[in-house]
């Protein structure tokens, strides 16, 4: 547990404490905290210190225990800390307990990722889409007890969003607005809709950008269609949908490409649920660029999550390209022999798979050969050509070390009978 040095810029942020709990050894567990910090500076909070506990079963009153929150409490009252955030999903009483207790406000990992997205959307649609979420979340926690925002300042919380503006409400007040916003994103559902059967009759091939959030899904879209969409190293730094045109010179003709919101571990099923309207561009694509941080220690984990939420959103058929991006961060060890393979996911299923930089541009005319072979139905019948051969790892001793095969359940390309 420590404490970073205040610097002017981090003065008027919220202190926070962070704070996981390993229940029974659960695989989703992040013993360094590292992603919620990261969460944590994305919603304008400042962690001041970490805590781990490891317990059997959560407590149901205050999740880790008494003597664990007599613990955080010292910390609390120590760094002077404004907020503790909880990396799990903790149950209305828990978190009523634990802000009596500690005398902050506490705030979960799901309440900490719609803090974000409220205050990242930029769009109607996406507005209306955190609006939903947000009701439905704060409806089980804040009816009858609102003075809960009302003393919070600064860091999670204190953000406004549709829960402020529900102060004086009861629950049947707010379940009559979540019909009204559920209503309102059923008219952008059909609109888009209609978008998208405009494009089929005008034979556009639709490519979705999809991936964990910070892989560089965005930094790619602007390299790919010399767009200028809102690009940063941080968690979430775009949620609303953006589609543009790129020409592929290979084929002669342009291609679709949407930027999709990123996902991410424990990603809040309401919020899945919300944002159906936009995840629908990348259930109805073509083709899915699945674009990963090929430098991250969680590849693996990263790109399980993915393909869960593609699955539960009805992608899973979709074919996919694996693009293994931020390149120019490997080792020169840890680099692949040539600029594209393919990867076995399932037994006799490949994928493709491209390294690109979308920093540096390196990879992109590969990742751009690749894309038009998917539209002309080519890479189709090169994948189902090479079922029988060696995998790139064993036909190139050493050429993707460290890099680790990841394997799903997704079903991928298949030629036609």
């Amino acid at each position: 547990m420590s404490s970073p040095n205040l610097t002017p810029a981090s003065a008027g942020l919220a202190r926070a404490i962070l704070v996981g709990v390993d229940v029974g050894g659960c695989a989703a567990f992040d013993p360094t905290l590292d992603e919620l910090a990261l969460l944590a500076v994305s919603a304008g909070d400042l962690p001041v210190a970490r805590v781990i506990a490891r317990r059997k079963a959560p407590d149901p009153a205050l999740f880790v225990g008494s003597g664990k929150a007599d613990e955080i409490k010292a910390l609390v009252e120590g760094h002077q800390a404004e907020a503790v955030l909880f990396d799990q999903a903790l149950s209305p009483a828990q978190q009523r307990n634990l802000e009596r207790h500690l005398g902050v406000a506490v705030a979960d990992r799901t309440m900490l990722i719609l803090e974000i997205f409220a205050a990242r959307a930029q769009s109607h649609e996406g507005k209306l889409q955190v609006e939903l979420a947000q009701l439905q979340y704060l409806s089980t926690r804040l009816v009858r007890r609102w003075s809960h925002l009302e003393r919070q300042r600064g860091g999670i919380g204190a953000r406004g969003g549709p829960g402020e503006a529900q102060i004086e409400l009861d629950r049947r007040m707010i379940g009559e607005r979540i019909k009204s916003v559920k209503q309102r994103l059923e008219k952008v559902k059909r609109q888009r809709g209609t978008q998208r059967r405009s494009r089929e009759r005008n034979q556009t091939f639709r490519v979705s950008l999809v991936g964990y959030t910070n892989a560089g899904k965005s930094t790619l879209f602007n390299a790919l269609v010399k767009a200028r969409s809102y690009a940063a190293d941080q968690l979430f730094a775009t949620l609303d949908t953006t589609t543009r045109q790129f020409y592929l010179e290979d084929v002669g003709r342009s291609v679709s490409l949407s930027d999709t919101v990123g996902f991410i571990r424990d990603l809040p099923h309401k919020l899945v649920e919300a944002f159906e309207a936009t995840l629908q561009e990348a259930a109805e694509a073509d083709l899915l660029l699945h674009v990963v941080d090929a430098a991250s220690p969680l590849l693996a984990e990263q790109m399980t999550e993915v393909q869960r939420v593609l699955a539960e959103i009805g992608a899973a058929a979709v074919p996919q390209v694996l693009v293994y991006n931020k390149f120019d961060k490997l080792e020169d060890t840890q680099r692949p022999r040539t600029a594209s393979d393919t990867l076995e996911v399932d037994a006799g299923v490949r994928v493709p798979r491209v390294f690109v930089s979308a920093l540096t541009g390196q990879g992109l005319d590969e990742l751009r050969r690749v894309i038009a072979e998917a539209v002309t139905g080519t890479l189709a019948e090169r994948l189902n050509a090479s079922e029988l051969a060696p995998s790139a790892s064993q036909s190139e001793p050493g050429g993707d070390a460290d890099i680790e095969p990841h394997r799903t359940g997704t079903s991928h390309f298949h030629s036609s009978p």
